[in-house]
């Protein structure tokens, strides 16, 4: 997609704080963050959103998911605790359309639901 900023991202034309990259993720620090670590990991495929999911995508939702525990080992939070969040459509909050998952972490998080 010649218009998604994470595309852009991904093939370098626009920098990034890389914290990991595989041959299918690419994980960076959020230029917003909303926690004290705030990383965004991102599959180098182009999925507008988790609905666009396919089963021959399951793969790298599980590429997601271990390149988000590396994450947390490398920032130092996997012991402490992390969250995970994806947003989908934009009544779940999305704002970008490529499927991605904010790692947020580096303090004590409220809960998500009471």
């Amino acid at each position: 997609m010649s218009d998604c900023i994470f595309c852009k991202i991904v093939e370098g034309s626009i920098p990034s704080k890389k914290v990991l990259e595989t041959d299918t993720v690419l994980a960076f620090h959020d230029i917003q963050p909303a926690a004290p670590v705030h990383v965004l990991l991102i599959p180098k495929k182009h999925i507008p959103t988790m609905n666009d999911v396919t089963a021959a995508d399951a793969p790298v939702l599980g590429d997601l998911a271990l390149a988000a525990q590396q994450v947390a080992e490398t920032l130092g939070i996997k012991e402490r605790g992390y969250r995970l969040v994806n947003n989908c459509n934009e009544e779940g909050g999305q704002v970008v359309y490529h499927l991605h998952v904010h790692l947020l972490g580096g303090e004590k998080l409220g809960p998500v639901l009471q």
